[in-house]
C-alpha cells in the first residue's frame, strides 16, 4: 500500500522527462518564497512572494505558472494565502488549460517543496484525485541536467470541476473543538523556535496551539537532495512522534503551506485522515479567544 501511494503521488525526474510530451499531462511551476525580515528580541516578520520571474528565465518544458501567493487564494480572506473559493480555482485553472481529465504534476525550488505540496494539497482539497509532486523539484531537474525552456505554452481552456472534500479543510473553530479528543493528533510543522516560542512571527503571539506536537517539515526530505525521505525513514519519524495512521491529524503552520509538506508526507505511508488548518498561525496567533501555550 505504501509502495503504491508513493508511486501515485511522487515522481523521478526521468519519469517526467519521458513523458513531456503525454497530452494528458499539466506541469506547474510553483516556485516562490517565504522571506523573514528578522526585527530583533526573536520578533521576525514574513513577506510572501511568488516568482514569475524566474519560470521566465527558465523552467520545465510544457510548464505553466502559478502563483502561489496571488493565482490561488482567496483575496476576500482577511487571513493571507487562505486557498481560493472553488469558482476562482476552477476559474484560474481552467484558463491555463488544466482540466478535469488532466494528471497534474506540480514542482517548485522549494527546500521542502513546500510550494507544490501546497498545489497537491488544495487540487485534493477540490476533489482532483491525478496529482503529483516532482521529487527533488527544479533544483534536482538543474543538477541532473535535463532540458529547460523560456517558451510559455499555450494550452486551450479546460474545464476544472471543483468537487469539494470538506474533510481536508479545516476551521480554527473546528480545530477548537478537536483539542484534547481521542483520536485527533494536532502537528505544527513550522520550526522549533517558533513552536517554543522562543521565535514571534509578527503579528501572531508566542507559542503553539495547546497539544500540538512540532514536526517540522525540514525532517521530511533529505537536507542534501532535496528529496523526500524513503517511507522508511518517514514512517520512523510519525512513530518517534507518536502519529498513528487511525488517527485524524491536523496539520498547520503559518499559512496553511508548509502543513501540506507533512500532509503529503502522511499520504506517501498512506495515512487516510488528513487535515490542513488552513488558517494556520496567521489566524491563530492574532485571535486572542483561541488558546496557546509555550
Amino acid at each position: 500500500m505504501m509502495s503504491e501511494q508513493r508511486e501515485r503521488l511522487l515522481v523521478e525526474p526521468a519519469w517526467l522527462e519521458e513523458h513531456l510530451r503525454d497530452p494528458r499531462l499539466r506541469i506547474v511551476d510553483m516556485r516562490g518564497y517565504v522571506r523573514t525580515v528578522e526585527r530583533g528580541a526573536g520578533e521576525q516578520e514574513a513577506v510572501y512572494e511568488g516568482a514569475r520571474a524566474e519560470y521566465e528565465q527558465g523552467h520545465i518544458p510544457g510548464a505553466v505558472y502559478l502563483d502561489w501567493t496571488s493565482d490561488i487564494v482567496d483575496p476576500a480572506s482577511e487571513v493571507k494565502a487562505q486557498v481560493a473559493p472553488p469558482e476562482r480555482f476552477a476559474e484560474v485553472l481552467g484558463r491555463l488549460g488544466i482540466g478535469d481529465e488532466h494528471v497534474v504534476v506540480a514542482y517548485d525550488a522549494h527546500p521542502a517543496s513546500q510550494f507544490a505540496t501546497r498545489l497537491w494539497w488544495a487540487l485534493t482539497y477540490y476533489g482532483h484525485r491525478e496529482v503529483r509532486v516532482l521529487n527533488g523539484g527544479f533544483p534536482r531537474w538543474l543538477r541532473e541536467g535535463r532540458p529547460l525552456t523560456t517558451e510559455v505554452p499555450q494550452f486551450p481552456p479546460a474545464i476544472f470541476t471543483p468537487r469539494v472534500q470538506p474533510e481536508l479543510r479545516a476551521t480554527a473553530e473546528e480545530v477548537l473543538a478537536a483539542l484534547g479528543r481521542a483520536g485527533v493528533r494536532v502537528i505544527d510543522a513550522r520550526d522549533v523556535g517558533q513552536y517554543s516560542g522562543q521565535v514571534v512571527r509578527q503579528p501572531g503571539r508566542r507559542g503553539h496551539i495547546p497539544g500540538a506536537i512540532n514536526i517540522p517539515r525540514e525532517e521530511l526530505v533529505d537536507p542534501q537532495t532535496g528529496q523526500f525521505r524513503s517511507n522508511e525513514e518517514l514512517a520512523a519519524v510519525f512513530a518517534r512522534a507518536g502519529v498513528h495512521p487511525e488517527e485524524q491529524v491536523i496539520a498547520y503552520c503559518n499559512g496553511g503551506v508548509a502543513a501540506t509538506v507533512v500532509l503529503f508526507s502522511l499520504a506517501l505511508l498512506g495515512y487516510p485522515h488528513l487535515t490542513n488548518y488552513d488558517g494556520s498561525w496567521n489566524e491563530w496567533g492574532v485571535r486572542p479567544d483561541l488558546p496557546t501555550e509555550v
